[in-house]
């Protein structure tokens, strides 16, 4: 079918629509959750937000790609965004309608409905390569693919900054409605307009060659394998360590089933992955390289907020305005590297250097201190983003022009899913390293000062936004207060065991308790307590002066760790990806290139 260059045009604006929509539900909600358990209660149940959105959206992608390969692209497109919408809008009823049947409470209902989000975002993630894969041959494939990756990348880091602004903001929208509603809602008219661009103008974009059938047996084995890995890597380790019997156990079944599901796939005529893909250099190659580089990429978003909020006193939202260097290297190296990939053709060349450029952002991050300035970490950020940008769309875009063209819809989806486990699991680990370096850290840098609660000296049960100062500032005030009522009572005992718990020494204790006794009178009492008060307040600012530089010294040292490792990483992507071969970038939508031995 003979498509004209507008509605090639507008097919290529309504995917980017979807797809962004897709990347922004993946971060836009971690800024709204505090509001959202505000008001529907449920913190037990906190990080199954995100959870049931990544489960959902990344075990379906090889399904996704399986359907492309059998079906219309544009109507599972067009399913894909309908059940991505109708989940949106779910989302932003939740529990506007008090508990409902099965659903139980206004918690659990906002978990399925983010189940139903991430369903759909698993059709708009992987057809947005394969529909491009019918638009555009190979030679010129690179630089659409490059919009479509600076979209995802920038969507992913914009999404946190976004999700603040509507839920401070977007309340007064309309009266009644809380603005982390909004979150939710914004999806509606945005995917509207990409049902009407796609709806539209889109072609049917039909399968080349049989239809075949969906091995629904192997289809579940892959989801009841997938399911359980991503909920273990996605555990608190905190109450779940990596040793511990239910996560050892999910990962256990995980590997079972999936060792079925491949077992099933051998000996399947129509396979949801054909694993005959892997004989391919380029695929078996590429894949192993993008699980490595969503690894770096996911955990390079992921952990730098930590860095420029605990250590450079930047607020939450302040964090998201941080990272928009990144995004700006991001869509710039992503833009950059399809263009040139589609003057040039050597994809290879272009990502080894993006990869070198990538791992000096990664390893420049890793040598920041505690006194490291914003415009220099900014810089850092610039560098690191212009790095990961080009690999984005050129793995895909070497997998596409190798695979035989009736399998481009799973070898795409593969590629995506290696994309996003990969940064599942690096996510997993490196917090995990993160995690153990801040309980060495606060044991190290704040084990000394004895008027701290023992979790503030050990780092337990440390936010993810690092809120440690309040935590310990709210419990020196819970002291002085508890301490100014016992001499107030008169209760010496009380009194010298408030002192000693806050550090003071025995001696010491003993003579203030003493004074307490001796004081007969309410007014007496009162002057020491004043005394006291105005003396603790003295200790407790020297103390908060020490727990800010601790805590700053203990971050910077943590997450500096984090990074290179991520660098170390990155190393092995760039060695993995020399190996990967060069063929020919083709200028028809027809067959595939040779072979490479």
């Amino acid at each position: 079918m003979t498509l004209s260059n507008r509605d090639r045009n507008l097919t290529f604006a309504g995917i980017l629509i979807a797809m962004f929509l897709g990347a922004l539900d993946q971060t836009i909600v971690s800024t709204a959750l505090p509001r959202i358990v505000e008001d529907l209660g449920g913190l037990e149940r906190y990080a199954w937000v995100f959870t049931a959105y990544l489960v959902a959206s990344t075990v379906l992608v090889p399904v996704v790609g399986k359907l492309a390969d059998m079906y219309s692209r544009k109507t599972i497109e067009l399913v894909a965004v309908s059940i991505f919408l109708t989940g949106s809008f779910l989302c932003g009823v939740a529990g506007e309608f008090g508990p409902l049947p099965l659903l139980g409470d206004a918690m659990n209902q906002l978990i399925v409905f983010r189940a139903v989000q991430g369903i759909g975002a698993s059709g708009l993630f992987s057809l947005a390569f394969i529909v491009i894969a019918d638009l555009y041959p190979p030679a010129v494939r690179g630089k659409y693919q490059g919009y479509v990756s600076a979209v995802f990348g920038v969507a992913s880091i914009l999404g946190p900054l976004l999700g603040g602004f509507l839920t401070d903001n977007a309340g007064g929208i309309i009266p009644g409605v809380e603005g982390w509603r909004w979150v939710f809602y914004v999806n509606v008219p945005f995917g509207a307009l990409a049902i009407w661009f796609i709806a539209t103008r889109m072609p049917p974009l039909r399968p080349v060659g049989e239809r075949g059938k969906l091995d629904g047996f192997a289809a579940a084995l892959l989801i009841g394998g997938l399911v359980p890995f991503t909920i273990a890597l996605q555990l608190d380790r905190s109450e779940y360590p990596w040793g511990s019997p239910v996560t050892v156990g999910m990962l256990a079944a995980s590997l079972v089933v999936l060792a079925l599901f491949v077992w099933r796939t051998l000996r399947s005529e129509y396979p949801i992955l054909d694993l005959s893909l892997f004989r391919n250099r380029v695929f078996r190659t590429a894949s192993v390289a993008t699980l490595l580089h969503g690894a770096a990429f996911l955990s390079t978003v992921a952990f730098l907020p930590l860095f420029v909020v605990n250590v450079m006193g930047v607020s939450a939202t302040g964090a998201g305005l941080a990272l928009i260097p990144l995004t700006l290297g991001v869509t710039v190296g992503a833009i950059s590297g399809g263009q040139l990939v589609s003057h040039i053709g050597r994809y290879r060349l272009l990502m080894l250097i993006g990869g070198a450029i990538f791992a000096t952002g990664v390893l420049l991050i890793s040598l920041l201190d505690e006194n490291a300035s914003l415009g220099r970490v900014s810089l850092y950020m610039v560098i690191t983003g212009l790095g990961v940008g080009p690999a984005l769309p050129l793995y895909t875009l070497a997998v596409q022009n190798a695979v035989d063209v009736r399998r481009i819809g799973q070898a795409t989806s593969a590629t995506q899913f290696f994309r996003q486990i990969g940064g599942a699991v690096g996510t997993a680990v490196l917090g995990t390293v993160l995690s153990t370096s801040l309980a060495a850290g606060f044991a190290a840098n704040l084990g000394g000062l004895g008027a701290l609660p023992p979790a503030q000296q050990t780092g337990e049960g440390v936010s993810a936004t690092g809120d440690l100062l309040a935590s310990i500032r709210a419990a020196l005030d819970d002291a002085r207060d508890d301490l100014i009522n016992a001499v107030t009572a008169g209760d010496a005992d009380a009194t010298r065991e408030q002192l000693v718990a806050s550090g003071v020494p025995a001696a010491v204790a003993d003579g203030i308790s003493t004074r307490v006794e001796a004081a007969s009178t309410a007014s007496e009492r009162a002057v020491l307590a004043d005394e006291l008060s105005d003396t603790f307040d003295a200790q407790a600012a020297s103390v908060l002066e020490r727990v800010e530089a601790g805590v700053e010294l203990t971050f910077a040292q943590a997450v500096t760790k984090v990074y290179r490792y991520v660098f170390f990483i990155l190393l092995v992507v760039i060695v993995v990806s020399a190996f990967i071969p060069v063929l020919t970038l083709r200028r028809t939508f027809d067959n595939v290139a040779p072979e490479p031995a």
